[in-house]
Parts: structure tokens; C-alpha cells; sequence
């Protein structure tokens, strides 16, 4: 880690923290956003405050990456702290950014990477709870925020197309198989766990 931004954010872990207070501030400003752009590409914008409250719940406390290492690490550091907020701020804040530009400039029907994004880590919360019968870092925002506003998304985001929504599954899922493939990749390099 370098540099005191990001020893402040990863080093100090006050990043779920800033997120919470960005994504505060970005859902306050999505009402004024949807009002001049219109409804379909306010829920594309609204993705990332929505995420970013689920990114609060998720890793206050270090609680995900922890839960992450126990669970899938057994003991082993599966995802480091500055692997947790790369992943996070490429895979999350930069996707989504991208996917708004590319609705309000390209066509609208992009906005659903946006969308299938928060869907599809709903599904990474909601089965480990089940199959587990236990709570997981992030499980809540995934039930009442990713659910509801992921599908109101794919109701108004105009994409006549499949195309669009083959795109925007095919970005969630290539941003979660990279995610699997980093844990996988370092659990290798790592003494086995303990028996």
C-alpha cells in the first residue's frame, strides 16, 4: 500500500465508511438525476448508491473479507484487505460508472450491466445463506435492495434487444469468475489449512 489516500481507506479500512457516505449522497442526488434523464436511466445511476449501502453492510467491521477467509480460506488469507477494496472499487464503482456512460451515450439497453451486476451478487448472498442456514455480510442489502431495485431495472430500462441483457450477464458473470479466480489463484500459493 502507498500513499496516505490509500493507506487511509485500505490501511485504516475507513473505506466502507466513505462508501456509506457517498452512497448516501449519490441516493439523495438520484431523484434530481432521474427527474432531468427520465426513469430508466435514473435507475442505472441509482445501482451505485444501492451497491454502495450493500458495500457498507458487507465490509464494516472488515466483516466480508473475514467471513471470506473462514468460510472459503478456512483459516487462510483468501482475499487481502487491498485485494477487497480493488475488487470493490474497479469491479463495482468503475462497471457501474462505465455502464451509465454507456447508456446515456450509447444506448439505454447498457444500463443493465448495471443492473445485472447487483442481481447476480444477490444470488453469491442469498445461496451460501440458504445452503448454510446462517447470515452472511451483505445478505440484507442484497434481499431489499438488489431484489426490488435490480428487477424494477429490468422492467424500465428499455432493451427491445436480448442483446443488452446477454451483455450485462455476461459482464456480471466475467466480473464474479474474476473474483472467484483471484481467491482460487491465492489459496493456491497458500500453505494448506490446518486439519
Amino acid at each position: 500500500m502507498t500513499g496516505p489516500v490509500l493507506g487511509w481507506l485500505v490501511g485504516q479500512w475507513q473505506w466502507p465508511a466513505a462508501t456509506l457516505f457517498a452512497g448516501g449522497l449519490l441516493l439523495l442526488l438520484t431523484p434530481a438525476w432521474a427527474g432531468v434523464v427520465g426513469v430508466a436511466l435514473g435507475v442505472v445511476f441509482l445501482q451505485l448508491p444501492v451497491y454502495m449501502l450493500h458495500q457498507f453492510e458487507e465490509h464494516a467491521g472488515d466483516r466480508f473479507r473475514l467471513y471470506v477467509n473462514r468460510t472459503v480460506g478456512h483459516g487462510r488469507e483468501a482475499l487481502t484487505p487491498i485485494a477487497t477494496f480493488w475488487i470493490n472499487s474497479l469491479g463495482v464503482w468503475a462497471v457501474d460508472l462505465a455502464a451509465l456512460y454507456l447508456a446515456c451515450f450509447v444506448d439505454a439497453g447498457l444500463g443493465l450491466i448495471a443492473v445485472y451486476l447487483p442481481l447476480l451478487n444477490a444470488l453469491g448472498h442469498i445461496g451460501p445463506a440458504v445452503a448454510r442456514r446462517e447470515y452472511n455480510p451483505g445478505l440484507v442489502t442484497a434481499l431489499f435492495l438488489f431484489l426490488p431495485v435490480g428487477i424494477w431495472g429490468l422492467i424500465v430500462i428499455p432493451a427491445g434487444d436480448w442483446v443488452w441483457h446477454a451483455v450485462g450477464l455476461g459482464v456480471a458473470v466475467a466480473v464474479h469468475a474474476a473474483i472467484i479466480a483471484h481467491v482460487a489463484r491465492r489459496l493456491k500459493t497458500l500453505p494448506a489449512a490446518p486439519a
